[in-house]
């Protein structure tokens, strides 16, 4: 893979600042809805990890539903990708919330065996795909130059830091309610978020028109996007090292129960989230855009090779600054933000982040359940090691992708 036929992106001669983007209205009502997601959507995965665990004792069930959250990215992806540019954003973020809402009371009221939790989360989680794209890119409309690569960088960092609130408060919403009632929060927090994208977000159009949407159109587009040199490079560099850290967070429950502190797990799941919210806030604020570039490589290495120290099996606390260190290493994908925005063509933009969203989780998803499934023959401490070594020669593979792009 080369970056020969990449468009090269102005860089601006300073980053943005977090007044600018928070300026625009829009993105704070976009902002503000992502951040109850995600709140509710980590709740509602520690909470059904949980209770699959303690009803099956299984690591591998434990990773499944830990998983089953991202696994149907790869059929949505496949199947329901062109609607991310065919509808109006606001039409497909708003009824996916309401599914949520559904969802996350039927799982609450705890009338399903485990398997049949797992079968609903997975086929109503289809659609995520097409949600995710349209916010996604939604977000380039809302914001420009520098200031979209620090609106990235504000997302990640409320991924991470509602993470860490989300696994921390989940702990004691689930010591204090039980699971279910854990599970009930997180409906309040889908429905939440409907009715702000309902009330204060404007009703931007579709990009493309005519034709027909569906399973034909989106492997058309995907297969195109994948077919660009350029594109194909930067899905490749912003898939794999992540994907394969997650599995790792795959057997962080059966770790934390391992080194004898069960009730440990929550805190390293936040450790990841709190290390992912400090990279993306100083590296997208105190680094130019130039630096960024320059660090991608090291970044990315960042991911996978603290995870290495899980073969000594380190107690709760310094597994905690493992996890924080390689979670920090996720703010190399800010250096590739606006290259993937310059890649791609502007009506096929939804489909583009779709694309990327869908590779995500789809091999987050596939790599937290091999995890699991690794961790029924070999020590939870020995399968983080393998995740972070198999992380860190994914990101030497994309080294060149990596590297900073020649100017003229």
């Amino acid at each position: 893979m080369t970056l020969s036929a990449m468009t090269t992106p102005s860089v601006a001669p300073r980053p943005a600042t977090y007044r600018e983007v928070f300026a625009v209205g829009q993105f704070r009502v976009l902002f503000g809805s992502y951040t109850l997601f995600l709140i509710g959507e980590t709740v509602r995965m520690l909470a059904l990890s949980v209770i699959v665990y303690a009803a099956t004792g299984s690591p591998l069930m434990s990773a499944l539903a830990y998983a089953a959250g991202f696994l149907p990215y790869a059929l949505g992806g496949a199947l329901l990708l062109a609607f991310a540019d065919r509808w109006p954003p606001r039409t497909v973020m708003v009824g996916y919330e309401v599914l949520r809402t559904a969802v996350s009371a039927v799982l609450a009221a705890g009338v399903l065996p485990v398997p049949a939790m797992l079968a609903l989360v997975f086929v109503t989680g289809l659609p995520s795909a097409v949600a995710s794209a349209s916010r996604t890119a939604l977000l380039p409309d809302l914001l420009d130059g520098d200031r979209y690569v620090l609106g990235r960088a504000v997302f990640s960092m409320a991924a991470g830091g509602t993470q860490v609130l989300g696994f921390a408060a989940g702990g004691m919403l689930i010591a204090a309610v039980g699971a279910p009632g854990a599970l009930w929060i997180t409906a309040a927090t889908c429905l939440a978020s409907a009715g702000l994208l309902q009330l204060r977000l404007a009703d931007h159009p579709r990009r493309r028109t005519g034709g027909s949407a569906g399973i034909g159109e989106t492997w058309q587009v995907n297969r195109a996007l994948l077919r660009r040199p350029a594109v194909r490079a930067l899905l490749l560099a912003q898939w794999l090292a992540p994907a394969l850290m997650v599995g790792a967070e795959g057997v962080l429950v059966p770790y934390a129960a391992e080194v004898g502190v069960p009730d440990a797990a929550g805190l390293l799941f936040a450790a990841v989230a709190a290390g992912m919210f400090a990279g993306n806030l100083i590296v997208g604020r105190l680094v130019s855009p130039a630096g960024r570039e320059r660090l991608a490589g090291p970044l990315a290495l960042a991911l996978g090779l603290p995870l290495l120290g899980f073969a000594l099996s380190p107690a709760p606390v310094y597994a905690a600054v493992l996890l924080t260190v390689s979670g920090f290493g996720v703010a190399y994908q800010l250096a590739l933000a606006h290259r993937f925005l310059d890649a791609v063509p502007e009506p096929q933009r939804g489909q583009a982040f779709g694309l990327l969203l869908t590779g995500t989780m789809t091999l987050q998803g596939l790599a937290a359940a091999a995890g699991g499934a690794l961790g029924e023959v070999a020590a939870p401490g020995l399968v983080v090691a393998l995740a972070g070594a198999a992380s860190a020669v994914a990101a030497l593979t994309s080294w060149r992708t990596l590297s900073p792009t020649r100017r003229p």
